[in-house]
């Protein structure tokens, strides 16, 4: 386990400094051993316990992918995080230690920290790292420059997004947004107008420009605020159906492009798809045959125009190809997507 440093915030000391907060939303209605079906086996509630490929008991068949896959390479462990630094190096988050991969899928180092890793992200040359509670930030060459814990005793967080406005953490145990400023003290706390319904670790964000977008799993949406915290809007749609988000709760994981596009990834039916950040649907990038099967839902970034795409033990690289986009709506797309150009 790692020694506390003077840099290190003192939790007890940073609880006095917050005070005390009114959080929480209310959880919907649904029996708790269907939650747990649809946490624990989302295969047996939404998919025929036998079925493959991407066909779901609704009789979807695989779609035509404008994305091939050009290359891969295993993990020792399970991944459970995945970001990629400006040196175009790929960092991935085991259960208590991050591995700095090339591009090439070499690993460079390892590095042992001292709680699980729920996400990643890069900002100004530094790596946050998202534990349960409480955030650690280190250089890319892996020194340890600070860290904080939760301005809450109950707090169990997901997933974060930083920017020049700071650091915006997703809590499932208090179903809030959490807003720090880069040096750990806390700035507010931030709540959906219809209160976030998170039944599982589902609850996924990132930035564009100065926005937050963070998903709101068991309303099948994804919301927009401000740097401030304001409520700017919604979109999404319960469903199977392509551009709709399907299960218990989706989407999981959200990426943002330069050209104002997100990206979502889902568990259940897994599948990666785009949309315009009103909400418009694009298409989908990747489904659940594409990504390599399970139910689990895929992290993603990307990277000078292509898709880094983690599972389970795996890392995968996918590019666009146009001469198997004839069949998908990215062939028809006009914009002047990142993605398509390495």
């Amino acid at each position: 386990m790692e020694e506390k440093d003077s840099h290190q915030i003192n939790r007890r000391k940073f609880l006095k400094v917050c005070g005390s907060a009114a959080l929480g939303a209310g959880i919907a209605g649904i029996a708790g051993k269907k939650v747990w079906d649809m946490v624990a086996h989302p295969d047996k509630v939404f998919f025929d316990a036998k079925s493959t490929g991407s066909s779901a008991t609704t009789g979807q068949k695989a779609m035509a992918s404008p994305f091939r896959r050009v290359f891969a390479f295993e993990t020792a462990q399970k991944i459970t995080a995945l970001e990629i630094t400006p040196e175009a190096g790929i960092v991935l988050g085991g259960e208590k230690e991050l591995f700095f991969y090339g591009m090439d899928g070499v690993l460079h180092h390892r590095l042992a920290v001292s709680d699980i890793i729920r996400d990643l992200a890069v900002h100004r040359q530094s790596l946050y790292v998202l534990h349960p509670a409480g955030i650690a930030v280190y250089s890319l060459g892996g020194e340890r420059l600070t860290q904080w814990q939760a301005c809450s005793e109950e707090a169990d967080y997901c997933s974060l997004t930083v920017m020049d406005q700071g650091v915006f953490v997703t809590d499932a145990g208090a179903k809030n947004i959490c807003h720090y400023r880069l040096d750990g003290s806390l700035v507010r706390f931030i709540g959906s107008p219809v209160g976030f319904v998170v039944p599982s670790y589902s609850f996924g964000i990132t930035h564009l420009e100065d926005h937050i977008f963070c998903s709101n799993p068991g309303r099948h949406r994804v919301e927009e605020y401000d740097s401030e915290g304001n409520f700017v809007g919604s979109f999404g749609k319960r469903g199977l159906e392509a551009g709709h988000f399907c299960g218990c709760c989706n989407p999981v994981h959200l990426v943002a492009t330069p050209t104002g596009e997100l990206l979502t990834s889902e568990k259940g039916l897994p599948r990666i798809s785009c949309y315009h950040r009103d909400g418009t649907f694009r298409s989908i990038l990747l489904d659940q045959q594409a990504l390599g099967g399970g139910h689990e839902a895929y992290d993603l970034r990307r990277h000078n125009g292509r898709l880094i795409v983690a599972g389970e033990r795996k890392v995968s690289v996918f590019q666009y190809d146009s001469n198997q986009d004839l069949l998908s709506l990215c062939g028809s797309c006009t914009l002047n997507c990142p993605l398509k150009t390495v």
